[in-house]
């Protein structure tokens, strides 16, 4: 899993030295929206995994090309579509995807626009990025039209799978581990944790408006959380999480329905949850998609 932080924390350190000057605001807005490849394209694939998979490659709703892989369990009831995180790619995704390919779950893991194998296009934190969960979902569903479809997605990818499954009624279920609330607070909260005023993420909004076409009051996964019901939401979130606060999972699950669950993970930095019990977080994931195991409704638990 990925640490994905929203903003990385050496930029916004960098920014301070300058706090909330027009050229701060301007590098910040390009860490979180600009173009970002790791010095070596090598990654691990469901071959280390020993599993087999089908490479597959379809546009999104913008014509950015998108590039994944398929793990396919013939005659499966379930699908699940795996979401990164911010500067993720879909590698990352391999632990939990796999686990619930042996699970009898067919999985659809994807790398979005600008990350891993998929073309560069207009980058975000999680505004364009809708466009490619909804092209992958598209591309499962025509595998599989008969199976159920849920989302899986940490991070940015969590947040991600909140929005376009709230407004996707024919999503079953869905997954979010480590989802922020809105885009403006965890940019803010990055600020704090960098020692950088605030007010600093009005002006990075401002900068993103102007330079990359959105803005953070567009990107709020807690506005449309309750738009999931009455389908199964399960969340999980580390209390110790130091890139997007344990309190963005609580102000998400008062939003929700009562058909929203959290699990916290106690002392678990970011995404932490599935790396605490690898085997009880797989196990946990494939029952909830199956609808095998469903906590007490509207439930806060700890693991």
């Amino acid at each position: 899993m990925p640490r994905s932080a929203p903003l990385a924390t050496a930029a916004l350190v960098g920014a301070g030295a300058t706090a909330l000057t027009g050229t701060a605001a301007l590098i910040a807005a390009r860490v979180l929206n600009g173009p970002h490849r790791p010095d070596l394209p090598y990654t691990f694939t469901p071959f280390e995994m020993g599993v087999e998979f089908e490479q597959v490659t379809f546009p999104s709703e913008d014509g950015t090309v998108i590039r994944g892989w398929w793990l396919d369990v013939p005659g499966s009831e379930q699908v699940a579509v795996v979401s990164h995180g911010f500067r993720g790619d879909k590698s990352q995704m391999l632990g939990i995807s796999t686990g619930l390919f042996r699970a009898g779950i067919s999985v659809l893991l994807f790398d979005f626009r600008g990350n891993g194998d998929s073309e560069d296009g207009p980058q975000s934190l999680g505004h364009h990025e809708q466009q490619d969960l909804r092209a992958a979902i598209g591309v499962a569903r025509e595998r599989r039209p008969d199976a159920e479809l849920g989302l899986v997605g940490f991070s940015m990818g969590a947040a991600v799978s909140i929005l376009v499954g709230a407004e996707d009624p024919t999503i079953a279920r869905i997954v979010a581990d480590s989802p922020f609330a809105d885009m403006h607070g965890v940019v803010a909260a990055a600020a704090t944790t960098a020692r950088v005023p605030g007010a600093f993420a009005h002006l990075v909004d401002y900068a993103t408006r102007g330079l990359y076409g959105y803005g953070f009051s567009q990107v709020r996964p807690i506005d449309a959380i309750s738009r999931i019901a009455p389908r199964p939401l399960l969340m999980f979130h580390g209390t110790a999480d130091r890139t997007i606060p344990v309190e963005h999972a609580h102000r998400l699950l008062a939003q929700a329905s009562p058909s929203a669950y959290l699990e916290l993970t106690e002392g678990a930095d970011h995404c932490g949850s599935y790396f605490a019990d690898r085997p009880g977080y797989i196990a946990s994931v494939a029952a909830f998609l199956r609808g095998e195991e469903l906590p007490p409704s509207g439930a806060v638990q700890s693991r």
